[in-house]
């Protein structure tokens, strides 16, 4: 059985689409014969950038709301740390929100 990870990452909505082909050019989001397979949902991120922060959006010291999605998909552990480099590299925050744990799929 493949060994597969759900990877989970917020990003702002303006940034979306380059993200998504990003990871999916990566390897994301491959089941059988179907390639940049995800799932989205909209949401709002919230944080307050600290003194050494470097924000992409907002100030430091000053609490920010941005519109910004959800991305959902699977990821196969062998192209999974190559992935990452490329939702880092995709990725307009200095400090991206992501996660991934492995998962079991029954084909």
């Amino acid at each position: 059985m493949e060994k597969l990870h759900t990877l989970v990452v917020y990003v702002p909505e303006s940034h979306a689409e380059d993200l998504l082909k990003a990871i999916g050019d990566a390897g994301a989001g491959r089941i059988g014969e179907y390639s940049h397979c995800a799932f989205t949902s909209p949401g709002t991120g919230r944080f307050t950038p600290l003194p050494d922060a470097s924000p992409f959006i907002g100030d430091v010291g000053s609490s920010e709301h941005v519109a910004e999605i959800r991305v959902e998909c699977l990821v196969s552990i062998e192209v999974l740390d190559g992935v990452v480099r490329a939702l880092r590299a995709a990725h307009p925050y200095e400090e991206p929100a992501f996660m991934s744990w492995p998962v079991n799929v029954h084909r």
